[in-house]
C-alpha cells in the first residue's frame, strides 16, 4: 500500500508541533490545550521546573492492552486481532470520537497473541533462560489500522505512568524492551519508523515486505519470517517450472502486496513470464472496486492467477468471486493467505498451490490455548468477544431477549476454529521464535554465565539499545528450529510447497507436497515429493500460455501490441532452422548443410556425383568396359586375320590404331564416374579430348587413304607416294599433337579442378569438375568437331567409289552419327544440372564410340567370322558386298541412346484517500461554553506573511521563495525550534509573489472588475518545504484572530477566499488535501503534476499551467520526432518528478522509446546520492537525457556534473527548469531543448517590479534579504566589520537578475492569470450587472464555497490571454519549444524555436520555425540509439537481456523482404514476386519463355522460316520439273506431300516460340505430332513404293496393283489418322495448358505449356518413333536396289539422322530446365526436318539444277553409271 503521503503527513504532524513551541514555553502545563494528532488527542508533555527535576505528564487517554502482565522487563506485542477500525469522518471542527475496532475477531491472530503469552510464561518458568527474571507483556489489538499502530507505537515507547518526575527528560520512562509485531507489512513499516528513533527493536512474525530489509530506513527491524523477495523469486520459479507464461496477478493495495508483487513481477520478467493483468485492491475499498477486480479475473484468458495478498484482503475477493464464479482458475498464493486455514472454505480454489512457512510443533501450546475457562474468559473483554462469537451466546446478564446466554457448558475443545487448530503451526512458530529471540537478547544483555551458573541482574537498568545490539547476534535453537538474523535482520529462507487438496470427506485440506530452499544451486531449489492436485481436482498440469510454444523448426513473431509471450509461430524459411522450443529466430545452416523436413536440425547436404555404386553409374561403366572389350575383341579378330584380304584392303595399320584409340575412348569415360579429384578432373577432359582426336585422326587417315587409293588407279597417277604409311602416321601424329598442345595450355593456364557446386540445388551439393578455363574446354571440343566435320566432308566426297573397295560409306555413316550425337550434346550438356551433365557427356562419348566401331568394323568382322567365302580378293573386286551387319550394328549403336532416357527420367528434383489519513497533529481550536457562544482560541504562534495587505476579501499566496527549510532533528523529548527558512532567495519566485501583488493592485484600481471592493492578500514563503506549506495552509484557513467567539464553531473565521499556490506539485498536493476539506479553492501557477487533475482527490484544485500529462506526451513525441530511441531519464524524487516521469515513460513506451536508466534524486538528498546519479549519466551510452525535475533539483545536479563534466549530452528539459533563467549559467547544457509556457507581456509589471526604493525594501524582511543578496551589502547598522553597508546608490534597474528580467514572462503570467481568475470568481459571486453598471455588495458575507463554484465557470480574456478551466480544473494546453543557444556575447539565451499544440491532429502538433542548436553548438541532430536503424531488407533481432531498442540487424532470408526501417520481421514475397538485391521490394518475377525478341528465339525462328522456304523452293523446283524422269521416278505425288508436310514441320516449330497461351499449347504439340507423322508416312510410302517397284520388275509380279496410288494415299491417311486420333483423345481427356512454373527457378517464372497428360505426349512421340523405326527397317531392306533408281539409301541416311536426333532429344528434353526445354524440342524438330529434306531432296535438286544431263531416263536405267 502506498504510504509515502502518510509519512509525509506524519513528519508534518511532528513539525507542526512547532506551532505550539512559544505557547508551551510561555504557559503553565495546565494551560496547554489538547491538539489533534495521529487521529487521537495527545499533547506534548508540559515542562516546568520544580527544584532540579522535570515533571512528565502523559497527555490523552492511553489504550488498554488486550493482554498484559507486569514484569522486570516488558515486551510489547501488536496483532491485528480485529479486521477493521471504525471509520470516522473528520470535520476538523469538533473533537474526533475515540478509536474503536469493528468487524469479527480473527481467530488465527488471537492464537498468535496467546502464543506470545505462552512463550513468555514458558521463559519465566525456565531456569536456563533469564533465571530469576520475570518478563511482562503488553499485547495490543491494532485493528489492522496504520493510524492505530502508530498510536500504539508511541504508547509502548512512552509507558503508562500518568505523571512522573525525572532529572533529565521524559524519553526513558516506562519503555518496553522490544516489540513483537505486526502481522502486516504496512503497519510494521509505520511502527518501525516511530520506534526506530528510540532504538526499540521490533521483531515481526509475519511482515514480509522486502522493503523492511533496508537497514538505513528500518535499523531496529527484525523478523523471523523470510522476506517477500525470496518468496517472490520462488513464486516466479514455480510458475516457470510448470510452464505457465501467461498469468494474471492480483495484490493487496498495501506495502505487503505492492512491494511483494513488484518483486514477483521483476523476477517473472527475468523468467520470461508475461502478465495479462495486474490489479490491486484493499479490503476497505468500495465493493464496486472489488467487483471490477473480480470481473478482470473472470474475463481474462490466463488460467493461472498469482495472488500476493493479505489473508483478509483475499477473503473479500474470494467472497466476491463466489457470488458469480469465474471460469476455473489455478490459484498461486503467497504465504499470507494460502496457509490460512480460514481460507479453506472456498472450495472453488481447490488445487491452489503456494509457499508456506514450515510446519512446526510447539509442545504444550495446544493445552495452553484450550485452557480457557468461562471465568478466565470473562476477565478479558477480547476473550469474551471471541467466546461469544465462537459459541453464539452472551456471557453475563447483558444478553437481550433474543440472544442465548452462555450457560457454562461450552467446551472449547470441541470448537472447530483456527484458534484451536494447532495441526499446522507455521506463523505461530514465528511468534514463538520472535519472543525467544528477544528473551535471548535480554538474557545476553543482563545475564552472565559464571562457573556453570547463570547470574542475572534484574536491578540493572537496561536500555532498549542494548537489547537491539544483542538481538543482532542471537543464534540459538528452540524445539529444533534455528533462530538467527543476517545483516538485514532476515532469517534463513526456506519454504514448504503447499497444495489445497480435497480430502475423502469432501473438504479442502492443506497438504505439504514439497520444499523450496533458496540456498540450493539454481535449478535444484525445488524438491517435490507428493502428487499435486490442480484446478477442479485435476491431475494434469493446467496450461496457461498466451500462445502455445513454438516447436523447433519455427520461430516466434510477436503479435503487435501484445506482451512478448503472445506470438505467432512462423515456420523457418527455407535453408534455416531453429533447434530449440520458442526460438526467437531461425538461423541459416552452414553452406554445406541443409535442414531436415522439420527444419530443426542441419544435416550435411548429400554430396551428389555420378558414382560406381548407383545404377546409372554401373550401367554406364558396364557399357564403357563392354565397349573397350568389343574394341579389343575386334582388334584380336583383325590381328588373327591380318593377312586376309579384307583386313589388308582396309589399311590394317590405321585400323589397329583406330581400335586402340577406340579402346581408350571407351575407357576414358570411366574417369568421369566417381568422386572428382584434382587428378581425375584434369585427366577426364584431356584424355577424352586427346583420345577422340586420335580416333578421328585415324578415321580421317583411312578416308584420305581411300581417296588416294582410288586416285592411284587412274592412269599416270603417282599420288600414293605422297600419302604412304609415313605420311599417314605423320597425319595422325600431327592432328593429335595439336590437341595435346591445346590440352597442355589449358592445364597450365587454368586447369579443371574439383568443386562443390552449391548453387544448382539448395538441398544438396554437386561434386563436379569445374572447367577452369571454359575457353580451353570448348577449344578441345571445337577441335574435335572441326576434325569430324572435315572427315565427314571427305567421306561424302568418297561415297561414289566402288562399294566393295570403299570404306567411305561406312565412315560417312559413322560420322553422321558422331556429328548428330555431339551437336545434340551441346544444348543437353549446357542445360543438364548436376551429375546429369557428366552422364550426358559419358553418353555422348559412348554413343559416338559405339557408332564408330559398329559402323566401321562390324560389317568387316561379320564377313571375317560368318562369311569367310566373301573374304577373298576376287569378291572384293565384285560390286556386291554384304553390308547388312552395318545396319545391325547401327541399330545397336542407336539403341544405346536409350540409356540416357532412364538417366534423365530419374533425375532428382513464430477518492482514494490515504489509508491513515493525514497523520500530522492538527490543532482544533479549543472551545468552552460561555452563555450560548463558542470561544475559539488560536493555538501556537502564527507565521508572519512575507507580504500582506488587508482587504474586503483576502487572497492567500504561497511561493517557494527560499530553497530550503532549516533542518531540525527531533528528539521527541524537548520542544522543537521554530521553523525557519535557509538557503538563498529564488529571485524568480520573488517576482512571482510581486506579480501577484501587482495584479491585486491593478484589480483594486479597476472600475470594471470588483468596483468598490478592495482585495487583500497574505503571501507566504513555504521555503519549498511540505511541512511549512501545510502549516501555512492551516494558517490561511484559520485566520490570525488570537481569540474570538462564535455561535456555531470555529471553522469560518478569518478564512481567505482562495489561495494562489504553490510552485511545486508536492506542496500543492499537501495544501490541496487540507484546504479541500474547507472548500477553499486553490489556483496553482506552476504545479503541473497530472495527479492533481483527479477531482475526487483534489476537488478544489485549479491551475493556469497545463498538466504534466500533456507535457509528458509532448516530450515523448519530441524525442520520437528527432529519432531518439535510446535515452536516459532523471527526475525529481517528488510528486512532480515521479508522476511526470511516470507519464513520460508510459508515453515513451507506446512510441517505442527505450530507457537506458531512470534515476531520481532530491535536492535534500546526501551528496553521495547526487554523485551516483551524475555517474550514471557520465557512464551511460545514451546521448539524450530527459530531465523531469524541479528547477532547484536540477541546479544541484548540474553543479555536480560541472565538477567533473560528462561526455556531451543532449538535454531535454521539462518546463520547470528549462525555462528558468537561473539555469542558463550552465553553459555545458547549450543545445538543451524543452517545452515552456508561452511568453507574454504584462503592461506595467516591469515598472512595478523596479519600484523598490530602499525605504520600501527596509520595511520588508524578505525584500531586505533579497536586496542585500543582490547588491552584496547590508541595510541598516547591523553590518559586520567586514561587510559593506548599502549607501543608497544601489539601482535595481541595473541589476541583472531573474527578478528584473521580464523578457520571458511565462510563469509570471500564470500567476497573473490565477489572480485574475480568482477576482473574476469573487466578482461573479458578489457583483451584479444592472443597466450597464456593476453593483458589488462588500457587506455581503460570502463563503469560499461560492468562490469555488464561480471559479469553475470563469471564462475571460486578460491582455489577450484566454483564461478558463475544464472539468479537471486544467487550462488549454499549448507550449513553446525553447532551445538554449549561444548568443554573440558568448552567453546562453533562451530562444523560442517552435510551438506545440496538443489539440492539433496527430503528427501535426509540432511547428518548428527556427533552426535549433544542439549539444556543443552543433547544427546536426545528434544520434541517440542503442542500435542503428535496420535498413529495409533486414529485420530486427532483439539482443538477449536488452531492451527492445537494442537489436541486431539480420538480412532477410532468400525470398523475403522488409520494406520499412527497423522492421521486426521479414515477409515472404507473393509466389509470383521476388525480392530485389537489397531485399526491400518485391518485384514481379521476370516471366521467362522463348520469345521472338531474344537471340535464341530469332535464330530458331529464322531457321524455321528458312526451312519452310527451302521446302517450298524444293517443291517449286520439283513442280517446275515435274515431267522430268528423276521427279517422276521418285513418286512425285508423295514427294509433293512430303514437301508440304516438311513445310508444316518447319512452321509448327514457330508455335513453340512466344508466350504460351491456351490455344498455342494445344496447337504446338498436336501440330508437331500430326505433321511429323504425315511426313514420316510419306517417307514410309516412298520406301514401300521403291520396294514394290523393284518387286514389280520381276517376271510374273503383279504387286504394283496392290500398292498403286490409291493404296499409297490410303497408307498416308491411315497412319496420319491414328496420330490425329491420339491427339484428339489427348486434347479431350487432359489437354496441354499454359502454366507458370515457379519451382525450377526461385527468382523467375517459367511460362510453359504443361503437358496435361504425360501419357498423351509420350504416346504422340512414341508413335512417331515407331513409324520412324519401321521406315528405317524398310529402307535398310531396300538398300540393295540399283543405285540410280533407288531412294532407299537417301531415306536410310535421313532416318538415321532422325532417329539419332530424337533418341538424343529424350534425355535432353527431360533434363533441360525452363525455356531450354522448348529450345531443345525446336532444335530436334528443325534438325530432323533439315535431315529429311537435305538427305532426300538435296541430291535430286542438285541433279535437276546442276547436272541436267543425268536427269534422263537412260541415265536412271543405266546400272553402270558411276
Amino acid at each position: 500500500m502506498e504510504i509515502s503521503a502518510f509519512f509525509i503527513c506524519l513528519i508534518l504532524s511532528l513539525g507542526l508541533c512547532e506551532l505550539n513551541s512559544a505557547l508551551a514555553l510561555n504557559k503553565s502545563d495546565n494551560g496547554l490545550k489538547q491538539r489533534s494528532g495521529l487521529t487521537e488527542d495527545r499533547t506534548v508533555a508540559g515542562v516546568s521546573i520544580e527544584s532540579s527535576s522535570v515533571k512528565c505528564k502523559l497527555q490523552g487517554t492511553a489504550r488498554l492492552p488486550a493482554f498484559s502482565m507486569d514484569g522486570d522487563y516488558v515486551i510489547g506485542g501488536v496483532f491485528s486481532i480485529h479486521s477493521y477500525m471504525h471509520t470516522v469522518k473528520h470535520n476538523y471542527t469538533t473533537m474526533p470520537e475515540p478509536i474503536r475496532c469493528t468487524g469479527s475477531i480473527k481467530s488465527r491472530e488471537l492464537r498468535f497473541s496467546r502464543a506470545m503469552v505462552f512463550a513468555i510464561e514458558e521463559i519465566n518458568n525456565s531456569t536456563q533462560l533469564l533465571p530469576g527474571i520475570k518478563l511482562g507483556y503488553q499485547i495490543h489489538d491494532s485493528c489492522a489500522s496504520v493510524s492505530l499502530v502508530v498510536h500504539l507505537a508511541f504508547q509502548l515507547a512512552n509507558g503508562l505512568d500518568p505523571v512522573f518526575y525525572t532529572a533529565d527528560n521524559c524519553s526513558q520512562s516506562g519503555m518496553v524492551m522490544a516489540i513483537v509485531g505486526e502481522s502486516g507489512s504496512t503497519p510494521s513499516i509505520s511502527m518501525s519508523r516511530v520506534i526506530g528513533s528510540f532504538n526499540i527493536p521490533q521483531v515481526s512474525h509475519f511482515a514480509t515486505c522486502a522493503c523492511l530489509s533496508n537497514k538505513q530506513q528500518y535499523p531496529s527491524f527484525f523478523r523471523t519470517i523470510p522476506s517477500d523477495q525470496f518468496q517472490a523469486d520462488a513464486l516466479a520459479k514455480l510458475v516457470k517450472r510448470f510452464g505457465w507464461t501467461w498469468i494474471g496477478a492480483v495484490r493487496s493495495d498495501s506495502d505487503y502486496g505492492n512491494n511483494g508483487m513488484a518483486s514477483f513481477l521483476d523476477a517473472a520478467q527475468k523468467e520470461g513470464i508475461c502478465v495479462e493483468y495486474s490489479v490491486s485492491f484493499y479490503r476497505t475499498h468500495p465493493r464496486s472496486r472489488i467487483q471490477r477486480v473480480a470481473d478482470v479475473i473472470r474475463r481474462s484468458t490466463a488460467m493461472v492467477v498469482v495472488a500476493f495478498t493479505a489473508s483478509g484482503d483475499m477473503r473479500i475477493l474470494l467472497e466476491e468471486l463466489s457470488r458469480e464464479p469465474s471460469p476455473p482458475r489455478q490459484w498461486i498464493g503467497s504465504e499470507s493467505w494460502v496457509t490460512d486455514p480460514d481460507m479453506l472454505g472456498f472450495s472453488f480454489c481447490a488445487g491452489a498451490i503456494g509457499f508456506g512457512i514450515q510446519q512446526s510443533v510447539i509442545p504444550g501450546l495446544r493445552e495452553f490455548l484450550l485452557d480457557l475457562s468461562p471465568s478466565k474468559v470473562a476477565a478479558s473483554p477480547l476473550l469474551t468477544e471471541f467466546w461469544e462469537g465462537a459459541f453464539n451466546c452472551r456471557l453475563g446478564k447483558s444478553a437481550s431477549i433474543d440472544e442465548n446466554v452462555c450457560n457454562g457448558s461450552e467446551d472449547i475443545r470441541t470448537l472447530q476454529s483456527p484458534y484451536t487448530d494447532t495441526s499446522q503451526l507455521r506463523i505461530t512458530n514465528m511468534v514463538y521464535k520472535a519472543v525467544y529471540a528477544i528473551a535471548h537478547a535480554i538474557h545476553n544483555a543482563v545475564c552472565q554465565d559464571t562457573n556453570s551458573t547463570i547470574q542475572c541482574d534484574k536491578f540493572s537498568r537496561t536500555e532498549a539499545k542494548q537489547v537491539l545490539t544483542q538481538l543482532k547476534k542471537v543464534h540459538f535453537s528452540q524445539n529444533g528450529y534455528d533462530v538467527s538474523f543476517d545483516a538485514n535482520g532476515d532469517p534463513v529462507a526456506t519454504y514448504e510447497l503447499v497444495n489445497w487438496q480435497k480430502s475423502n470427506s469432501g473438504s479442502i485440506e492443506m497438504v505439504t507436497v514439497g520444499y523450496y530452499d533458496a540456498s540450493l544451486p539454481v535449478g535444484q531449489e525445488f524438491r517435490i515429493n507428493k502428487n499435486l492436485t490442480w484446478v477442479e481436482g485435476g491431475t494434469k498440469v493446467p496450461v496457461s500460455v498466451c500462445s502455445n510454444s513454438c516447436r523447433p523448426g519455427t520461430r516466434k513473431v510477436l503479435q503487435k501490441g501484445k506482451p512478448i509471450c503472445c506470438y505467432d509461430c512462423i515456420p523457418c524459411p527455407e535453408g534455416e532452422i531453429s533447434n530449440v522450443t520458442d526460438s526467437p529466430d531461425c538461423f541459416p545452416c552452414l553452406k554445406e548443410f541443409w535442414p531436415n523436413a522439420e527444419r530443426d536440425t542441419c544435416f550435411p547436404k548429400p554430396v551428389e556425383f555420378l558414382s560406381f555404386d548407383e545404377v546409372l553409374g554401373i550401367i554406364l561403366a558396364a557399357f564403357s568396359v563392354g565397349g573397350a572389350c568389343l574394341a579389343i575383341i575386334t582388334a584380336a579378330v583383325f590381328f588373327h586375320h591380318r593377312t586376309s584380304p579384307i583386313v589388308r584392303a582396309n589399311n590394317s595399320e590405321l585400323s589397329f590404331l583406330l581400335l586402340f584409340s577406340q579402346t581408350l575412348c571407351f575407357l576414358c569415360s570411366l574417369t568421369f564416374i566417381g568422386a572428382p579429384s584434382e587428378w581425375s578432373c584434369m585427366l577426364r577432359h584431356t584424355a577424352f579430348g586427346i583420345t577422340f582426336v586420335l580416333c578421328i585422326s585415324c578415321v580421317l587417315g583411312k578416308t584420305i587413304v581411300v581417296l588416294m587409293a582410288f586416285k592411284a588407279t587412274l592412269p599416270g597417277s603417282n599420288v600414293m607416294k605422297w600419302f604412304g604409311p609415313p605420311q599417314q602416321r605423320m597425319t595422325v601424329v600431327s592432328f593429335t599433337f595439336i590437341q595435346v598442345l591445346i590440352c597442355i595450355i589449358w592445364l597450365v593456364v587454368s586447369p579443371p579442378f574439383p568443386m562443390k557446386n552449391l548453387t544448382v540445388y539448395k538441398e544438396r551439393i554437386i561434386l563436379e569438375c569445374a572447367l577452369g578455363s571454359a575457353i580451353g574446354f570448348w577449344a578441345v571440343l571445337g577441335y574435335i568437331g572441326l576434325l569430324a566435320a572435315f572427315c565427314l566432308v571427305l567421306a561424302v566426297l568418297a561415297r561414289k567409289l566402288p562399294d566393295n573397295f570403299n570404306e567411305a560409306k561406312l565412315i560417312t555413316f559413322s560420322m553422321l552419327i558422331f556429328c548428330a550425337v555431339w551437336i545434340t550434346f551441346i544444348p543437353a550438356y549446357v542445360s543438364s544440372p548436376g551429375k546429369f551433365t557428366v552422364a550426358v557427356e559419358i553418353f555422348a562419348i559412348l554413343a559416338s564410340s559405339f557408332g564408330l566401331i559398329l559402323c566401321i568394323f562390324a560389317p568387316k568382322c561379320f564377313i571375317i567370322l560368318f562369311k569367310p567365302e566373301k573374304n577373298t580378293k576376287k569378291h572384293l573386286m565384285n560390286k556386291r558386298m554384304e553390308i547388312s551387319a552395318l545396319f545391325i550394328g547401327l541399330i545397336l549403336s542407336l539403341g544405346l541412346c536409350e540409356l540416357n532416357s532412364a538417366l534423365a527420367l530419374n533425375k532428382s528434383d513464430n477518492d482514494l484517500k490515504q489509508g491513515a489519513g493525514f497523520t500530522e497533529d492538527r490543532t482544533v481550536a479549543g472551545f468552552s461554553t460561555e452563555a450560548s457562544s463558542v470561544k475559539c482560541k488560536l493555538q501556537g504562534t502564527a507565521l508572519q506573511p512575507a507580504f500582506s495587505m488587508d482587504g474586503d476579501y483576502v487572497i492567500g499566496g504561497v511561493f517557494s521563495i527560499h530553497n530550503y527549510m532549516h533542518t531540525v532533528k527531533h528528539n521527541y523529548t524537548t520542544m522543537p525550534e521554530p521553523l525557519k527558512c535557509a538557503g538563498s532567495i529564488d529571485s524568480r519566485e520573488v517576482r512571482f509573489s510581486r506579480a501577484m501583488i501587482f495584479a491585486i493592485e491593478e484589480i483594486n484600481n479597476s472600475t470594471k472588475l470588483l468596483p468598490g471592493i478592495k482585495l487583500g492578500y497574505q503571501i507566504h514563503d513555504s521555503c519549498a518545504s511540505v511541512s511549512l506549506a501545510v502549516h501555512v495552509a492551516f494558517q490561511l484557513s484559520n485566520g490570525l484572530d488570537p481569540v474570538f467567539y462564535t455561535g456555531d464553531n470555529c471553522s469560518q473565521s478569518g478564512m481567505v477566499m482562495a489561495i494562489v499556490a504553490e510552485s511545486g506539485s508536492t506542496p500543492s498536493i499537501s495544501i490541496s488535501r487540507i484546504i479541500g476539506s474547507f472548500n477553499i479553492p486553490q489556483v496553482s501557477h506552476f504545479a503541473t503534476c497530472a495527479c492533481l487533475s483527479d477531482k475526487q482527490q483534489f476537488p478544489t484544485f485549479f491551475r493556469t499551467i497545463p498538466s504534466d500529462q500533456f507535457q509528458a506526451d509532448a516530450l515523448a513525441k519530441l524525442v520520437k520526432h528527432f529519432g531518439w530511441t535510446w535515452i536516459g531519464a532523471v527526475h525529481s524524487d517528488s510528486d512532480y518528478g515521479n508522476n511526470g516521469m511516470a507519464s513520460f515513460l508510459n508515453a515513451a513506451q507506446k512510441l517505442g522509446i527505450c530507457i537506458e536508466y531512470s534515476v531520481s534524486f532530491y535536492r535534500t538528498h546526501p551528496r553521495n546520492r547526487i554523485q551516483r546519479v551524475a555517474d550514471v549519466i557520465r557512464r551511460s551510452t545514451a546521448m539524450v537525457v530527459v530531465a523531469f525535475t524541479a528547477s532547484g533539483d536540477m541546479g544541484i545536479l548540474l553543479e555536480e556534473l560541472s565538477q567533473e563534466p560528462s561526455p556531451p549530452r543532449q538535454w531535454i528539459g521539462s518546463e520547470a527548469w528549462v525555462t528558468d533563467p537561473n539555469m542558463l549559467r550552465f553553459s555545458f547544457c547549450t543545445g538543451a531543448i524543452g517545452f515552456g509556457i508561452q511568453r507574454s507581456v504584462i503592461p506595467g509589471l516591469r515598472e512595478f517590479l523596479l519600484d523598490l526604493p530602499p525605504s520600501k525594501v527596509a520595511a520588508s524582511p524578505l525584500l531586505t534579504e533579497f536586496w542585500e543578496d543582490a547588491f552584496n551589502c547590508r541595510l541598516g547598522k547591523s553590518a559586520a566589520t567586514d561587510e559593506s553597508v548599502c549607501d543608497g546608490s544601489e539601482d535595481i534597474r541595473t541589476l541583472q537578475s531573474p527578478y528584473t528580467d521580464t523578457s520571458q514572462l511565462r510563469i509570471t503570467n500564470m500567476v497573473y492569470k490565477a489572480v485574475y481568475a480568482i477576482a473574476h470568481a469573487i466578482h461573479n459571486a458578489v457583483c451584479q450587472d444592472a443597466n450597464s453598471t456593476t453593483q458589488c455588495d462588500k457587506i455581503n458575507r460570502i463563503e469560499s464555497k461560492q468562490v469555488l463554484t464561480q471559479l469553475k465557470k470563469v471564462n475571460f480574456s486578460q491582455n489577450g490571454y484566454d483564461v478558463s478551466f475544464d472539468a479537471n480544473g486544467d487550462p488549454v494546453a499549448t507550449y513553446e519549444l525553447v532551445n538554449w543557444q549561444k548568443s554573440e556575447s558568448g552567453g546562453v539565451d533562451l530562444v523560442t524555436v517552435g510551438y506545440y499544440d496538443e489539440s492539433l491532429p496527430v503528427g501535426q502538433e509540432f511547428r518548428i520555425n527556427k533552426n535549433l542548436t544542439w549539444m556543443e553548438g552543433g547544427t546536426q541532430v545528434p544520434v541517440s540509439v542503442c542500435s542503428n536503424s535496420c535498413p529495409p531488407g533486414t529485420r530486427k533481432v532483439l539482443q538477449k537481456g536488452k531492451p527492445i531498442c537494442c537489436y541486431d540487424c539480420i538480412p532477410c532470408p532468400e525470398g523475403e523482404i522488409s520494406n520499412t526501417t527497423d522492421s521486426p520481421d521479414c515477409f515472404p514475397c507473393p509466389k509470383e514476386f521476388w525480392p530485389n538485391a537489397e531485399r526491400d521490394t518485391c518485384f514481379p518475377k521476370p516471366v521467362e519463355f522463348l520469345s521472338f525478341d531474344e537471340v535464341l528465339g530469332i535464330i530458331l525462328a529464322a531457321f524455321s522460316v528458312g526451312g519452310a522456304c527451302l521446302a517450298i523452293i524444293t517443291a517449286a523446283v520439283f513442280f517446275r520439273h515435274r515431267t522430268s524422269p528423276i521427279v517422276r521416278a521418285n513418286n512425285s505425288e508423295l514427294s509433293f506431300l512430303l514437301l508440304f508436310s516438311l513445310t508444316l514441320c518447319f512452321l509448327c516449330s514457330l508455335t513453340f516460340i512466344g508466350a504460351p497461351s491456351e490455344w498455342s499449347c494445344m496447337l504446338r504439340h498436336t501440330a508437331f505430332g500430326i505433321t511429323f507423322v504425315l511426313c514420316i508416312s510419306c517417307v514410309l510410302g516412298k520406301t514401300i513404293v521403291v520396294l514394290m517397284a523393284f518387286k514389280a520388275t520381276l517376271p510374273g509380279s503383279n504387286v504394283m496393283k496392290w500398292f498403286g496410288p490409291p493404296q499409297q494415299r490410303m497408307t498416308v491417311v491411315s497412319f496420319t489418322f491414328i496420330q490425329v486420333l491420339i491427339c484428339t483423345i489427348w486434347l479431350v481427356v487432359s489437354p496441354p495448358f499454359p502454366m507458370k512454373n515457379l519451382t525450377v527457378y526461385k527468382e523467375r517464372i517459367i511460362l510453359e505449356c504443361a503437358l496435361g497428360s504425360a501419357i498423351g505426349f509420350w504416346a504422340v512421340l512414341g508413335y512417331i518413333g515407331l513409324l520412324a523405326a519401321f521406315c528405317l527397317v524398310l529402307a535398310v531392306l531396300a538398300r540393295k536396289l540399283p543405285d540410280n533408281f533407288n531412294e532407299a539409301k537417301l531415306i536410310t541416311f535421313s532416318m538415321l539422322i532422325f532417329c539419332a536426333v530424337w533418341i538424343t532429344f529424350i534425355p535432353a528434353y527431360v533434363s533441360s530446365p525452363g525455356k531450354f526445354t522448348v529450345a531443345v524440342e525446336i532444335f530436334a524438330i528443325l534438325a530432323s526436318s533439315f535431315g529429311l529434306i537435305l538427305c532426300i531432296f538435296a541430291p535430286k535438286c542438285f541433279i535437276i539444277l546442276f547436272k541436267p544431263e543425268k536427269n534422263t531416263k537412260k541415265h536412271l536405267m543405266n546400272k553402270n553409271e558411276s
